[in-house]
């Protein structure tokens, strides 16, 4: 084993492996990895590791590290200066390091802003929930520190083993992104202009930029409908749903391309999706740089199998093919039963299937559920991860295994087996959390956002009265009365990353409906309480948020548990009981000492009686929903007088 040892970490170093921590999508953690994994891949087969073998990401500036024994590296990615003992040593060729020599990293002048260090044998690093990638926002590891520790397998390799030139991906300031249309887009979400607009466009890269998402700078959308409806007041406003890593993700009027560390869940629209072997390059964009999106067929996008064959990583420019020519639509059908799906394209290795109509149905979520089981006990090689949405199945799946019409045919034929649903009766839990109203943590977050993004929001200063407006409530007392009143049901997880669950209330006249902010916040605290569309989340780390919040809890992801951290499951129900900031603390505290308790009862929910409650209650429940829409029209109105709607 060879000791490395952190004299200087840079100014982001983490450890990462490839391809990351997989199999947890559902519940909100993110593969991570490294971002330009291209670069990360090549320089350990230079290396003669397994391309997967743990490394180091270096951003922007790289560490200076101390090894104990004599090994090799590789150093790939952006162009930096690199020395070992204050001598300069070239990129993509393998080097010796002595025994006791310094190995270091300097800043990346650009183009490009990531570079990687591989070492012989790999670093051996700890592994959580199967991998070794840091998620620095879950917290899964962190970055390097002075006086940090690590250890490699060690041993010397050949060193002069060059990567070869054409299979060094070029790295420059104008970036062209092979993308495929859909999962969202025209003509129901964005026009047909939005999307020639999205092709025609130089974005600007925006400073905001880092592992979960580059912000882009252009021309907003002009969109297809005035709102999302129950989803939120915002046209790009949906139900939420699962994410592809490279989707376009529009949080309101802002272009984000997601990256490996970004959200599993959510519910705003992607009309692009970057392909598979094309997605390196989000980890090398930077502040300033261009970006243009390139349309190709789902069916010749490169093959990420090989490095050097099937694609050219050393052509800058993309060679369109006119894209499919489909609006993202696989597939239109009508099941056995009467439920009509819609099969679209999530890039070049993804499915999304959405049952019914653009509406909140907990039938259609039910259908979803018995997808995902059926699914799962099938276990077809080639199908990866399976992520549930509030009326959606997102399927990850192999291209070099399957084809997109294979895994459509796949998903239409186990639908049509699929045993009726209105009988439905699965286990759901009750669990109690303590929640604290307008929570100081919360009012921060907003203030923040009125200091740094928008000051003259209609959901500012106070996201409980925005709430109370646009629900037509007399009193911001009758907001806080329902949030208490209500029980939650669990939909899905990770709307926020880690276990956060986007949940909706049983009964309908519990059900506030907001939108989201637009643009989104830069800073939400762990565990803040929001309302978006028809939809509660509870935030599971701190970062970016555009629910209106209400107040905070507990958390709902507890890293002492390594096998199942996760606190919460589909079809749970949450309810809230008051605290105050102080008890908040302590609770708070208490749970991340392992010494916390949440109040956890077993239970089951069967769709039968909660349809039976709806029938009871329809009148009362017709006269909520209709107070709920003139309010909700009437916000509208003033938005579209306001300029917000565009």
């Amino acid at each position: 084993m060879t000791g490395i040892e952190v004299l200087r970490p840079g100014l982001a170093t983490t450890v990462q492996d490839w391809p990351g921590r997989i199999g947890y999508w559902h519940v909100g953690v993110p593969p991570s990895g490294p971002m330009d994994d291209l670069s990360f891949r090549l320089g350990n087969r230079a290396l003669g590791n397994p391309e997967g073998s743990a490394g180091l990401e270096c951003t922007k500036t790289g560490p200076a590290l101390r090894f104990s024994a004599a090994t090799t590296v590789c150093i790939t990615g952006a162009a930096a200066p690199v020395t070992v003992d204050g001598v300069p040593v070239p990129q993509w060729v393998t080097v010796p390091v002595p025994a006791g020599g310094v190995l270091d990293v300097g800043v990346v002048p650009g183009p490009g802003l990531r570079c990687y260090l591989l070492v012989a044998g790999g670093l051996s690093a700890p592994h959580h929930l199967g991998s070794a990638a840091t998620f620095p926002l879950g917290p899964i590891g962190r970055a390097l520190q002075a006086g940090d520790r690590l250890t490699a397998a060690g041993g010397v390799t050949r060193s002069g083993r060059r990567v070869p030139h054409e299979h060094q991906p070029a790295i420059g300031h104008r970036w062209q992104l092979a993308v495929t249309e859909g999962p969202h887009g025209a003509p129901e979400f964005l026009t047909r202009s939005d999307i020639q607009m999205l092709l025609d466009t130089d974005f600007t890269v925006h400073y905001h930029c880092d592992r979960t998402g580059v912000r882009l700078i252009g021309p907003k959308p002009r969109w297809a409908r005035p709102d999302g409806g129950e989803a939120g007041l915002h046209p790009s406003n949906i139900h939420d749903t699962g994410y592809s890593v490279g989707a376009l993700d529009f949080t309101g009027d802002t272009p984000i391309l997601l990256g490996p560390d970004g959200p599993s869940l959510g519910g705003f629209v992607c009309p692009l999706t970057v392909t598979r072997a094309d997605r390196w390059k989000l980890g090398q964009l930077s502040p300033g740089d261009t970006v243009r999106f390139v349309p190709v067929r789902a069916d010749r996008a490169a093959s990420a199998r090989t490095l050097g064959t099937a694609r050219r990583a050393g052509l800058s420019a993309v060679v369109s093919t006119g894209g499919d020519g489909d609006d993202g639509i696989l597939d239109h059908y009508t099941g056995a039963d009467g439920t009509t799906s819609t099969l679209r394209r999530a890039g070049d290795d993804g499915v999304l299937l959405e049952y019914g109509a653009m509406t909140l149905d907990l039938t259609l979520r039910a259908r979803v559920q018995a997808l995902y089981d059926r699914l799962r006990e099938l276990d077809v090689p080639g199908v990866g991860e399976l992520n549930p949405g509030v009326r959606s199945l997102l399927v990850k799946f192999d291209p070099d295994a399957l084809s997109v019409r294979e895994v459509a045919d796949l998903l239409t034929g186990v639908d049509d087996r699929l045993p009726a649903c209105a009988q439905l009766t699965v286990p759901s839990r009750t669990v109690r959390l303590p929640l604290s109203w307008d929570d100081p943590a919360a009012r921060e977050a907003i203030a923040r956002y009125m200091r740094a993004v928008r000051d003259d929001a209609p959901w500012c200063p106070s996201n409980i009265e925005f709430t109370r407006r646009i629900n037509g409530l007399d009193d911001i007392a009758d907001v806080r009365d329902i949030v208490y009143a209500a029980q939650y049901l669990v939909l899905g997880l990770g709307d926020i990353y880690l276990g956060a669950p986007v949940a909706t209330p049983l009964d309908p006249r519990h059900r506030l409906v907001t939108t989201k902010y637009n643009p989104a916040r830069t800073w939400t605290p762990a565990n803040a309480v929001g309302i978006g569309g028809a939809y509660l989340c509870i935030y599971g780390v701190e970062g970016l948020g555009g629910y209106q919040l209400v107040g905070r809890t507990t958390q709902v992801w507890d890293s002492t548990r390594h096998e199942t951290p996760w606190l919460l499951r589909y079809f749970d129900r949450i309810s809230f009981y008051p605290v105050s900031t102080d008890e908040l603390a302590d609770l708070r505290a208490d749970l991340a000492a392992g010494r916390g308790h949440v109040e956890v009862a077993d239970g089951e929910f069967a769709l039968a009686a909660h349809q039976a409650f709806l029938a009871e209650h329809a009148e009362s429940i017709a006269e909520f929903r209709d107070r709920q829409a003139t309010a909700f029209r009437a916000e509208r109105a003033a938005w579209q007088r306001a300029g917000e709607l565009g």
